[in-house]
């Protein structure tokens, strides 16, 4: 146990493929920590993780497990904010809180988005054809457009872009990681949205905001705390895994040039390269907290209730027992059935908008700038040091502008 131990606590995401093939073969259910009474597990097989995933004998909301005392350090405000999520809650609440966003993101409302996000994409492209080099292919296009296409969305201003992505890498990280003093951001994020649903209720738009707030409002389906989770967890989620889908997917491709090749010789393949990318680099490594209801045998290992299980998205889409030559990326993958997008009720609301958004993007991308490269001469990317999530700090790329 000692040697996966070291592999974990070393730069995590860099050998973290390696790090799960050996939990597979060896510690599918893995203890990952036990600090208190309780310990915290890594699921790691593609069965398991589905079975984990679609279980109703894991929840979502700690609040049954845990008293209020024992989270006492972070105020309210703080804890509204992160514990009236969507994601955070078991039936019938979540039941009636994705009820009322879904018409929103059903596949046939976010078809009719296409033309818009196409545009977004080519307004995009054309100031990065008058940027002078080197580009970050995440800062100039692919964080923009899922924050250009979810503040529309919402009924967001485009124009305040810049303080989403810095109060959701707060957030984020907070997550991650409970030293870190998100107060500040999470105080500025509260007041920011205050004022924009004062705004709404007395301007009411065609946006999703004013949708909230009416149905708040009219049919008391909302809480107040759970209008402002619901915003938050729609704007972060809204853009977060689609920065990565989209980047990395794009460094997947730089780094098999020959995949890249048949994508720009069959642009049909595009579809089929997201869903490789979403399973060979999954935009999210581990599903969020849950926690076990009680006592129970789970392939070999007891679990105690109260215990924290994550399943490892990650893992899952590279198990050898479910996918064929599954340490390859391969843009013509058959019956590609990864769970990047999760599995079970809380399956991702939005993946119909962020396949949609990553086709568009890599076809524009290429169709702009068909020999668009990795700069090779500056260090190689990195990965941010994101628990949950994986994304590239930024993605240096030469354009190699031609003909179009």
């Amino acid at each position: 146990m000692e040697n996966t131990e070291t592999i974990y606590r070393s730069n995590f995401k860099v050998g973290a493929y390696s790090f799960y093939q050996h939990l597979r073969l060896n510690h599918p259910v893995f203890p990952m920590s036990k600090e208190t009474s309780n310990t915290s597990w890594i699921i790691t097989k593609y069965d398991h993780v589905k079975e984990l995933l679609k279980s109703p004998s894991f929840i979502k909301d700690q609040k049954k497990l845990f008293s209020q005392s024992s989270r006492e350090d972070m105020n309210e405000e703080e804890l509204n904010i992160f514990q009236n999520m969507m994601l955070d809650v078991d039936p019938p609440d979540h039941t009636r809180l994705r009820k009322l966003v879904q018409p929103y993101f059903n596949p046939k409302t976010i078809k009719q988005m296409e033309p818009r996000i196409i545009e977004i994409a080519q307004e995009l492209l054309s100031e990065m054809k008058h940027s002078k080099e080197p580009i970050d292919l995440i800062d100039d296009y692919a964080f923009p457009l899922p924050i250009i296409v979810i503040s529309e969305l919402l009924g967001v201003p485009v124009e305040d872009r810049n303080k989403f992505r810095k109060w959701s890498n707060t957030i984020v990280a907070a997550s991650d990681n409970g030293a870190v003093d998100f107060q500040e951001d999470v105080e500025a994020f509260t007041a920011y949205l205050t004022r924009l649903f004062e705004i709404r209720k007395a301007e009411p738009k065609e946006d999703l905001i004013s949708y909230l707030l009416q149905t708040m409002e009219e049919e008391e389906q909302l809480t107040t705390t759970e209008l402002y989770s619901m915003v938050v967890l729609l704007i972060i989620a809204g853009h977060e895994t689609t920065v990565n889908l989209i980047s990395n997917t794009m460094f997947a491709l730089f780094e098999h040039p020959n995949q890249l090749s048949k994508i720009q010789l069959d642009r049909t393949l595009i579809p089929s390269a997201i869903e490789e990318g979403l399973r060979y680099y999954s935009p999210v490594d581990f599903s969020t907290a849950r926690w076990a209801e009680s006592d129970m045998e789970l392939h070999g290992q007891s679990i105690r209730r109260g215990d924290l299980v994550l399943a490892s998205i990650s893992s899952a889409n590279r198990d050898e027992e479910k996918f064929n030559n599954a340490h390859q990326f391969d843009v013509t993958r058959n019956k590609n059935a990864h769970v990047a997008f999760g599995f079970g009720i809380h399956f991702c609301l939005g993946a119909p908008l962020a396949r949609l958004e990553g086709k568009v993007a890599i076809e524009e991308l290429l169709h702009t700038f068909p020999n668009i490269d990795l700069n090779r001469t500056m260090n190689p990317p990195e990965w941010r040091q994101v628990f949950l999530l994986r994304g590239l700090t930024q993605l240096p790329v030469i354009l190699n502008q031609t003909s179009n």
